[in-house]
């Protein structure tokens, strides 16, 4: 990914769904515009979830994603079935792609009633419409197959069904301005950090540069939070933490906030003074990403963990890990020096994350600044309906450093 690429967490991701051979990999290499996706006639070319970056303008970067076939058989199908439900549970929206030859099955009645429950616009296209003849009025089609929908219990308008045709390039714009009209309306504009300090102030970022710091650039939360302060207009000051003590010097103390690096939150902590307020990249990613409060009741787990307890350090990216990695030394060194306790850790990276928490007493997460809102929220979602405590990386380490509080006053104010 170059340096000013959107990342893959940043993008509204769009999943393509269906039955096999119903025309999912035609319809989004028409969209794309690239032949993203193998098409043939045979029924389940697509065996694995298939992703494509691209602009949607005017709606901005998405992420495209072909999914197998819903309506797959076998040991291998069901496990093809199970890897399109993990997209649709990290999927901002979803294209419904079916057969217009065909009537409604139950695997295609199963996708609309999940995304109706958990929440996802969607759009229902019915492809091959070209075969059909000419004959067929389209706006007679459309009530019927509504009125079809409407009579398996499935409510769906007619705003949200189209129509296509892939090979002569029928109503494929359609399809790309129906999905810009449906995530306007769901969009929502959220902020890392610069609705929580006035226009013009200074935030000083403290940006430690050691063997686990990526050798030419620095990481996607430090980018992020630096332009979106460029953006607002603020000025942003960015030191290690070695000349921090010199840089408020220099700024004589008017600074309106200072974000640190978690791994190095105690030492800067006795650097700043008091009366200028203190965070973290990592807590603010849980504010951005949607879970600070589930986070901030989930750290009180980390006091009443006992011998034998096994925690779970989930990121979501995958690197190659150094001899002091966060995750797999740093945390589990600190969390058992707190503690006294004998504890047991298991690591997990990228997209993996179990489905059954139930063997770990909490769940540390990082930032999550690779996935999408949706995915992290989905995470958070099956720790607390399993009774398992979630929270992040930057609180954990506040906690354990004794300044969780001042960590978190500026966005609890």
């Amino acid at each position: 990914m170059s340096l000013n690429a959107t990342p893959s967490g940043e993008r509204i991701h769009i999943g393509f769904f269906g039955r096999r051979n119903a025309g999912k990999s035609s319809l989004v290499n028409a969209v794309t515009g690239q032949n993203l996706s193998i098409v043939s006639s045979h029924k389940g070319t697509t065996t694995d979830p298939v992703q494509k970056a691209m602009e949607l303008l005017p709606l901005g970067p998405v992420m495209v994603v072909d999914t197998p076939g819903f309506d797959d058989e076998g040991d291998l199908g069901r496990l093809r079935i199970q890897k399109a439900k993990d997209v649709l549970g990290k999927v901002d929206m979803a294209v419904l792609v079916m057969d217009v030859l065909e009537p409604i099955i139950e695997s295609e009645k199963q996708l609309i009633e999940m995304f109706m429950d958990r929440d996802i616009p969607f759009l229902i296209v019915f492809s091959k419409w070209d075969l059909l003849g000419d004959v067929v009025d389209e706006g007679v089609m459309l009530t019927g197959k509504t009125r079809e929908m409407s009579r398996l219990g499935l409510e769906v308008s007619e705003e949200q069904v189209i129509f296509a045709t892939v090979h002569k390039q029928e109503n494929i714009t359609l399809v790309k301005e129906r999905i810009i009209k449906l995530m306007k309306d769901f969009a929502e504009e959220r902020f890392i950090v610069k609705d929580l300090i006035p226009d013009g102030d200074t935030v000083v970022m403290v940006i430690p540069i050691d063997s686990g710091a990526p050798k030419g650039r620095i990481i996607l939360p430090q980018q992020q939070v630096l332009r979106e302060l460029l953006d607002a207009g603020k000025m942003a000051v960015a030191v290690r933490e070695s000349e921090l003590e010199e840089a408020l010097k220099r700024l004589e103390n008017k600074v309106s906030l200072v974000i640190t690096d978690s791994q190095v939150f105690e030492a800067v902590e006795k650097i700043v003074p008091e009366e200028i307020p203190l965070t973290s990249f990592s807590i603010l990613m849980s504010r951005y990403k949607g879970f600070f409060d589930v986070a901030l009741d989930g750290i009180k787990k980390i006091d009443n963990l006992e011998d034998g307890d096994c925690i779970l350090i989930a990121e979501g990216c995958t690197h190659h890990r150094q001899c002091d990695d966060i995750g797999t030394v740093k945390i589990p060194k600190w969390l058992t020096d707190y503690t006294g306790k004998k504890l047991e850790f298991e690591n997990t990276l990228g997209r993996d994350f179990p489905q059954d928490l139930s063997p770990y007493a909490m769940v540390i997460h990082c930032g999550g600044c690779m996935l999408n809102e949706r995915e992290v929220l989905r995470r958070m979602s099956r720790a607390v309906n399993q009774g398992v405590p979630f929270t992040n990386y930057g609180m954990a380490i506040a906690r354990m450093k004794g300044i969780l509080e001042r960590s978190i006053e500026i966005i609890k104010k």
